[in-house]
């Protein structure tokens, strides 16, 4: 296999430039480029220089031999100075050399998941730390980069291979004198608790979403509520057009916001209200559309608007989200209450800073939950949700009898084995044995 390598750090030009060995000819390298092999796991000083003897730099070169590196190969870095030439340069040398290529795109992780450094929840949290933009998002991808959802999974698994090797040692070896002992009752509870520790983490996915991707804020309303101005204070800037003619939005305009570490998408909607112009209305069903999606509403109206039939707003659509009923203009004199719990003024910013903190509550709420593991990714939550399928069916098959149960037992593991990537068919013969002794 050849010994690959890259730049690992930022873009160029830099003050420190990273390059990054994986493979077999990675010490022949060092020797070849330094003239010696720093001591393994050392930083050391040393001098850079090209296959024919010409100095290129001086610079930190370190040495990582197998297994112990993040590869499990042979590893090697060198910290030059952030040139473009240097670096280009350098990176030519090194592909000139025999049975050593550039890298292609997470190959180093790819050769560490298959030398057994990293399972896949790892590799993708790895992936997720990598482009994390909000606090949130490094939080959710450092569960799994860090492994403890690999460690989660694989607990889980493990309850399942032992709770199916009781199952099969029944079957097969119901002559043996351990396994007669055996208390299937004491299986059958802790196949139900695990049922329900996979539920919660199930039902945990919505909070790593909202980490993950962020939360979805609709600003709705009749027209002419406030509603683009709402979005330009919210943003800091003129995101959207103001007019003081009705009907100005006809679109969905989306702002992308970070709020106490949370993404958070923000969207305009245009004027909920009877229209017979068609752009406009087009413009109210991508509105009703948004609101079904949202996490919260943020309804907005004018307190000392005179209503009429042109302006009326149309009732919201159905929707699992929060609402909020904002009343706008403050600063022309105080609406009812019951009517606008929240109110402000957007021109003016009375009453903004108020509206800020329930905000902010409202997302850190969103979140409360950052230090449980929760699912990360789709991938995993479709093998969880198969795991917890499978596992129902075996907690409510006994009459069906005990091999069908291990059959749906075995799906339920390997939907966890597909989670990080390490499913091995022969664990199972190893927990009958270690267990119960069998053939002795």
């Amino acid at each position: 296999m050849a010994t690959i390598f890259a730049l690992s750090s930022g873009a160029l030009p830099a003050g420190v430039a990273v390059i990054r060995l994986s493979g077999r000819q990675a010490r022949v390298l060092v020797q070849k480029f330094c003239g010696q092999v720093p001591k393994p796991r050392n930083m050391t000083l040393l001098p850079i220089k090209t296959a024919q003897g010409e100095m290129l730099d001086k610079g930190l070169v370190s040495y990582f031999p197998a297994p112990h590196s993040f590869t499990g190969e042979d590893c090697a870095e060198f910290h030059l100075h952030g040139s473009k030439a240097l670096i280009s340069r350098f990176l030519a040398e090194l592909g000139e050399q025999e049975q050593c290529r550039p890298a292609e795109a997470g190959e180093f992780a790819r050769r560490a998941f298959a030398n057994g450094k990293i399972d896949l929840t790892q590799a993708e949290g790895l992936a997720d730390l990598l482009t994390a933009e909000t606090e949130s998002q490094r939080k959710l991808a450092m569960q799994g980069a860090s492994g403890a959802l690999k460690k989660l999974y694989r607990d889980w698994r493990q309850r399942l291979i032992k709770a199916r090797a009781m199952i099969e040692a029944e079957l097969d070896f119901a002559e043996e004198e351990e396994v007669k002992e055996a208390v299937f009752t004491q299986t059958e509870q802790d196949l139900a608790a695990l049922h329900q520790d996979l539920q919660q983490h199930i039902a945990q996915a919505k909070t790593a979403y909202i980490m993950r991707d962020g939360l979805k804020i609709v600003i709705a309303g009749a027209p002419n509520a406030g509603k683009s101005s709402f979005i330009n204070r919210l943003s800091g800037r003129s995101a959207a057009l103001v007019s003081s003619k009705a009907g100005t939005t006809r679109d969905a305009l989306e702002i992308r916001l970070i709020i106490e570490g949370i993404p958070v998408l923000v969207t305009d909607t245009a004027g909920l209200r009877q229209t017979t112009e068609q752009i406009e209305q087009m413009g109210v069903e991508t509105a009703c559309a948004r609101i079904k999606e949202a996490d919260l509403v943020l309804y907005l109206a004018d307190m000392h608007a005179e209503t009429s039939e042109d302006n009326m707003a149309v009732a919201l659509p159905a929707t699992k989200a929060e609402i909020w009923s904002i009343g706008n203009k403050l600063d022309l004199g105080v609406g009812a209450r019951e009517k606008w719990p929240f109110q402000l003024s957007v021109e003016t910013g009375l009453g903004w800073a108020e509206f800020m903190q329930k905000l902010q509550q409202f997302c850190r709420e969103k979140t409360h939950r950052t230090a449980a593991i929760l699912p990360a990714r789709s991938r995993q939550l479709h093998l969880l949700k198969t795991a917890a399928a499978e596992l129902d069916k075996a907690l409510h098959s006994k009459n069906a009898g005990l091999e069908l149960q291990a059959e749906y037992l075995r799906y339920a593991a390997n939907a966890l084995g597909r989670i990080t990537g390490d499913i091995d068919v022969e664990d199972l013969l190893n927990v009958i044995f270690s267990e119960f002794c069998i053939g002795k």
